[in-house]
């Protein structure tokens, strides 16, 4: 039976652990609700970055694009929204998200998606996806074990996240057999314990998003299997997974 992880924040990502897993990478508020929510609006692919500095690089690599993301929570002057809804709206208007190819830096989510890079199978997790990206993992790597990796926020634990890999284990659980560790366990009870809209809105990045006006951002990342797509990570790009 196939181990199911879960871990806690970025920073316990140990590279040399990672192969023959199938990782997960979540951070539900913003970057891999983002994620998913571009690619269901009909993005090509994605390159997550781990800065501004590394994001500009790449641009001048991939050539037309759009730059997107935020540092400590702010937009990055000159780039786009990092949230889904602010981020689908910038680029709809500039015409930028249906077949295009997006550069993509935050704080965190993009940092941890960089980090587990090297894994075999890496995969985009958020609570609008959770049903799909089980499915999709449970089809294509029953025997494999699974690895939730919560972003966190600078070495620190963050509730959504936590959330977030309860509802991917408790998705996994449904149509698979695996053996959950102690934090698996955790995860998924801490989401049977509430919904997901109260652990966002309790959480202290989910408490900053309301104090600045972004409740309906907050909204949009707490609703559950609303999207089929799954973005994985193929050299350096995120593309939608074919099941």
């Amino acid at each position: 039976m196939p181990k199911l992880h879960v871990l806690l924040k970025r920073e316990e990502i140990d590279p040399a652990r990672l192969e023959g897993k199938v990782v997960v990478v979540l951070d539900v508020l913003f970057a891999t609700t983002t994620i998913v929510h571009a690619f269901s609006q009909g993005i090509a692919g994605i390159y997550p970055v781990r800065h501004r500095d590394d994001a500009v690089r790449v641009a001048g690599q991939v050539g037309r694009c759009l730059l997107a993301g935020e540092y400590m929570g702010r937009m990055i002057p000159g780039f786009a929204p990092a949230t889904p809804l602010a981020l689908a709206a910038h680029a709809h208007a500039n015409h930028a998200l249906d077949g295009g190819e997006m550069v993509y830096c935050t704080m965190n989510g993009t940092q941890a998606l960089v980090a587990v890079a090297q894994a075999p199978h890496v995969y985009v997790g958020a609570l609008t996806n959770g049903k799909a990206l089980a499915a999709l993992v449970s089809m294509q790597h029953p025997e494999a074990p699974v690895l939730i990796v919560c972003a966190g926020t600078l070495d620190r634990f963050n509730l959504e996240d936590f959330h977030g890999a309860g509802h991917i284990v408790a998705h996994l659980m449904k149509i698979g057999s695996y053996a959950l560790t102690d934090a698996a366990h955790a995860a998924l009870h801490a989401y049977r314990g509430c919904d997901s809209r109260t652990a966002l809105y309790t959480a202290r990045v989910g408490q900053i998003m309301q104090s600045e006006g972004f409740e309906d951002e907050v909204d949009y990342a707490s609703q559950q299997d609303i999207i089929d797509v799954v973005p994985t990570l193929v050299g350096g790009r995120l593309v939608r997974a074919v099941a």
